[in-house]
């Protein structure tokens, strides 16, 4: 697995080089797009082919050459192979067959946006594209909506603007985060904003070239917060008998319950009594 460059040329390791050079064989993403990069570096490598739409039956091609000794390197348009990309199976299928993997490091967009995003580093999720299936999509935007990490999102430039409004749905309209585009090339930029300027932005700007949001996790105040607004709907009485239902016995409802409203066990108990 040889990561290569996602954009500026350079980034591209000493130990990458070596081993593209050294291998049997070198499958691509997309081998118009790769004999670029091994022209510039004068590798002479054969390549073959290995995308989305072949990754299962050519990843059993592939498996059959590594078991009579070949070599092979795996490389992606850009970037560390299996990231968002159909890398995986064929390193499942390695893995199953018994042949050894390793994977050699260098770029990864995702790192590289997260890194001078200025949002919180410590914990993120890596969602790469959203699905375009409306459904499945759905799913996945709604499952982020009390996500505290750090959500790294890519996105194509046609797309921005229908997918900058969806998120703003969910996350509201001042939610911090930062739109990196064309990392690492000429016109590299970061925009640190928020979801209402973001799209006040755009509808003068028209985006161009690819985009990598990093948005910020809801905070655990705000979760708080909401939790106890949630709470203020239904009496104590009601909150300490869900959980009984769910299961719990009077003790242990009790204390779930004053947990949930930031109260202690006996405010619970107190107001149970008064009831």
């Amino acid at each position: 697995m040889c990561a290569t460059p996602i954009g500026n040329l350079e980034d591209i390791t000493y130990r990458v080089l070596r081993i593209l050079q050294e291998v049997d064989l070198i499958a691509a993403e997309d081998t118009r797009n790769s004999i670029k990069l091994l022209n510039h570096f004068n590798i002479k490598t054969p390549m073959t082919s290995y995308h989305e739409f072949n990754k299962f039956e050519k990843a059993k091609v592939l498996v059959d050459k590594l078991n009579l000794g070949a070599n092979i390197a795996l490389i992606t348009d850009a970037g560390t192979p299996g990231i968002s990309d159909p890398g995986e199976e064929l390193v499942k299928q390695c893995h199953q067959a018994g042949i050894t993997v390793t994977s050699l490091p260098g770029a990864a967009a995702c790192v590289t946006a997260l890194t001078m995003s200025g949002q919180a580093t410590r914990r993120f999720v890596f969602e790469a594209f959203l699905p375009t299936d409306k459904k499945e999509r759905n799913f996945i935007i709604d499952s982020l909506r009390n996500e505290t990490r750090t959500i790294i999102i890519y996105e194509a430039p046609h797309r921005l603007i229908k997918t900058l409004h969806e998120l703003a749905d969910i996350f509201g309209q001042d939610r911090a985060l930062s739109i990196c585009k064309e990392l690492t090339k000429k016109y590299e930029n970061v925009m640190i904003t928020n979801f209402k300027d973001a799209l006040e932005y755009y509808q003068t700007n028209e985006p161009k070239g690819e985009y990598v949001l990093v948005i910020a996790g809801k905070s655990k105040e705000t979760l708080i917060e909401e939790s106890r607004q949630q709470w203020d709907t239904m009496s104590v009485a009601e909150h300490v008998e869900m959980y009984i239902n769910n299961g719990m016995d009077k003790k242990e409802a009790m204390k779930a319950a004053a947990k949930d409203r930031g109260v202690s066990k006996r405010d619970i108990y107190n107001e149970l009594l008064e009831n």
